[in-house]
């Protein structure tokens, strides 16, 4: 049973709203959760009492929402929260990608639990719902200086580091269907082989 986790019914995706943001690092989250429903051929609605966009998809049979908070990210909390009471999802159902300085570009882990790491999105997650959630961690790379981060994140990334960023979304799109299957060690042991 310690290979199964619960199956996963709903994945946010991290970031800020408006144009002014769309090519920020910090938008990762945002655009693994755009990739999935443009491979799934849906559309995000914007939905008030969620503080966000919404969408649902399927995997195998499982039916999924996709949130991205439009909180700005120190309160996305409040929107997962309102999603997740109203349609009573468990936070260890729920899988939230964002953006990771911590490790390196172009690298993707599934992680269950843990801290915040100073990332705002995942510290107010946390202050609603508790830290037992999953997470999608995008790297990102790191500024290498901790002054230096707020700006590093808002900023975009050079060409290059784009394209390794879209390549970790593609390796985790690649087993995010069985970690919404609750398959979440055959997940984790698929994705870190790619690093």
């Amino acid at each position: 049973m310690s290979n199964q986790s619960k199956p996963i019914r709903l994945i946010v995706g991290l970031g800020n709203p408006g144009s002014k943001y769309e090519a920020t690092r910090h938008n990762a989250g945002f655009w693994f959760v755009d990739e999935i429903a443009r491979q799934q051929g849906v559309l995000f609605r914007s939905e008030s009492k969620f503080f966000g966009e919404v969408c649902r998809v399927n995997f195998d049979g499982n039916q999924v929402w996709l949130l991205k908070p439009t909180t700005f990210m120190n309160r996305s909390g409040q929107s997962v929260a309102a999603l997740a009471k109203f349609y009573k999802i468990p936070v260890t159902e729920i899988l939230v990608a964002h953006d990771e300085l911590d490790i390196p570009v172009g690298d993707a882990r599934w992680k269950k639990g843990g801290g915040h790491g100073g990332h705002n999105g995942l510290r107010d997650i946390t202050s609603h719902l508790g830290k037992e959630f999953w997470r999608l961690r995008l790297g990102v790379g790191h500024p290498g200086d901790k002054n230096k981060v707020i700006d590093y994140v808002l900023s975009n990334p050079s060409k290059d580091d784009h394209i390794e960023i879209n390549r970790a979304i593609d390796a985790a799109l690649e087993s995010v269907d069985l970690i919404v299957a609750g398959e979440s060690q055959k997940a984790m042991n698929q994705l870190h082989s790619k690093r």
